[in-house]
């Protein structure tokens, strides 16, 4: 006979929103339980999204460190080399302790009954495990909260089911890496892997759909990114027309010794095979919400697999809430949690809570880093028929030209009339860091010229942005370093 615990909140999942809700649940002294699978503990994050990936750019970084040394008195006696698969190990042991001091000591501290296995919604607000350790275990709250995350996505390519491919999670495992990699793809998880890989040896090559990288942000931060890579060593194809992927034997062997990949695609009306020894798929992900039982309690879903939730993250059953990768972009993990911590208040509060999804803002860790946050110039002459936009060039940057770092640009939209700030899109050194003034700008409509008479502290990257802003004042390139 199947046991059922009661709780106020159970949650499906047992990633970044799910422990942003327990914490929150915690404070109202809610009593809760989580049914988790697939990923440990963490979710996506901690597991095999931000940690590891940030972990191993900065290994890759320091790696590449001799051979992108721009001043010519710094002299290295050798190449340095990075040992793959002891960067593995080193990410394995920085993950077990992020999973356990930030997930499982939490769970923990606020006496989460966390339940192991692949759970359903059953009933309502009742969740069951139906495989795993905890198979039989049942669970059910006041409220229920949907937070099961995203997994990578393949897309419909002639061929790609019948050969074996990379993921952003199944890289994590391999210690052994191939010579060259064929990457389908252009988005942040493209970039940033393909930088780790090409910085410890792997020869790369990018193929992307659209007609730049990054193609759900500004255009001008796809294309310097892609001129960087390309400077870089970094092969970058765009506009692909993929027609079908198979594996064939390499030269000089036989298919059963020796293969490689090669994809067929097609460039500007000409048929295109690139072929290298592996592939790795970063085409996007897709929502984790087959199989869990949402119809039976009444929760639809989109036509992309995301739950529909109203803006205050409430399913079309209203004692059920969703939150995290699983109702869709941003997919972002600072996000999750914050959609995660608002459900449980709209929930057990009625506190009406949502997010300006406009002021949050995204990055991608590469060298040189891209950031942005609100409306695209495209987005904004779509809308308004004009853009008052200014872009500068990190080259004409003091502190750039200073070290020597000058790959990027800042570009400032500002609204026509108004002068307020609405969006700001960069790629530079440290952009990740720079762009949460731009965020709060956004966040708090500040205009073009609240950013001028803000004093900046000289020599910074920094001031990249109060530049862009200057433009639309003055001619830049007649200011002496420190005009305010």
């Amino acid at each position: 006979m199947t046991h059922t615990s009661d709780y106020d909140l159970v949650i499906l999942g047992g990633g970044a929103a799910a422990f942003a809700a327990i914490t929150e649940a915690s404070r109202r002294d809610l009593s809760t339980a989580m049914v988790n699978t697939g990923l440990p503990i963490g979710g996506t994050c901690v597991n095999v999204g931000c940690v590891p990936s940030k972990h191993l750019l900065a290994v890759a970084e320091s790696g590449a460190a001799a051979s992108e040394n721009p001043f010519d008195a710094v002299r290295y006696s050798e190449e340095p080399t990075v040992d793959w698969a002891d960067a593995l190990d080193g990410t394995d042991e920085l993950v077990e302790r992020f999973r356990q001091e930030n997930y499982v000591d939490i769970a923990e501290h606020f006496e989460t009954d966390i339940y192991e296995g692949y759970g359903q919604l059953v009933g309502d607000t009742t969740i069951e495990v139906v495989d795993g350790a905890d198979e039989g275990a049942r669970i059910t709250g006041q409220k229920a909260l949907v937070a099961t995350g995203s997994s990578p996505w393949a897309p419909p390519i002639d061929g790609l089911g019948g050969v074996d491919y990379y993921t952003s999670e199944t890289i994590l495992e391999e210690r052994d890496l191939p010579e060259s990699i064929v990457m389908l793809g252009g988005g942040y998880i493209a970039l940033e892997w393909g930088q780790i890989l090409h910085r410890v040896g792997v020869d790369v090559t990018i193929l992307q759909r659209s007609d730049h990288v990054l193609s759900d942000m500004e255009s001008q931060l796809g294309r310097e990114m892609q001129r960087t890579f390309e400077e870089d060593g970094i092969e970058v194809m765009t506009g692909n027309d993929f027609q079908r992927v198979r594996r064939r034997a390499a030269d000089g062997g036989t298919e059963a010794v020796q293969s490689i990949v090669a994809v067929e695609t097609v460039v500007d009306g000409t048929e295109r095979t690139v072929t290298r020894d592996a592939l790795f798929v970063a085409t996007g992900i897709q929502p984790n919400s087959e199989g869990i039982g949402l119809e039976t309690v009444g929760v639809e879903t989109n036509d992309d697999g995301t739950i529909r939730v109203d803006e205050h993250f409430q399913t079309t059953n209203p004692d059920i809430y969703a939150a995290g990768d699983v109702i869709g972009e941003p997919e972002l993990e600072t996000v999750a949690a914050k959609e995660g911590n608002q459900a449980v208040k709209n929930a057990f509060g009625d506190e009406g809570v949502s997010i300006d999804y406009d002021a949050v803002p995204a990055v991608v860790f590469t060298s040189p880093e891209v950031a942005a946050v609100g409306t695209t110039e495209l987005e904004y002459m779509d809308e308004h028929g004009t853009c008052s936009c200014r872009t500068v060039q990190m080259e004409d940057v003091p502190r750039a030209k200073a070290v020597k770092n000058t790959d990027g640009l800042v570009q400032v939209v500002k609204h026509h009339e108004t002068d307020e700030i609405v969006g700001v899109h960069m790629v530079g050194p440290r952009a990740a860091d720079m762009i949460m003034e731009a965020t709060l700008a956004v966040k708090f409509s500040l205009t073009v010229d609240d950013i001028i008479d803000t004093v900046h502290p000289f020599p910074t990257f920094s001031e990249a942005f109060k530049q862009a802003c200057q433009a639309f004042r003055r001619d830049t390139s007649t200011m002496s370093c420190c005009v305010e």
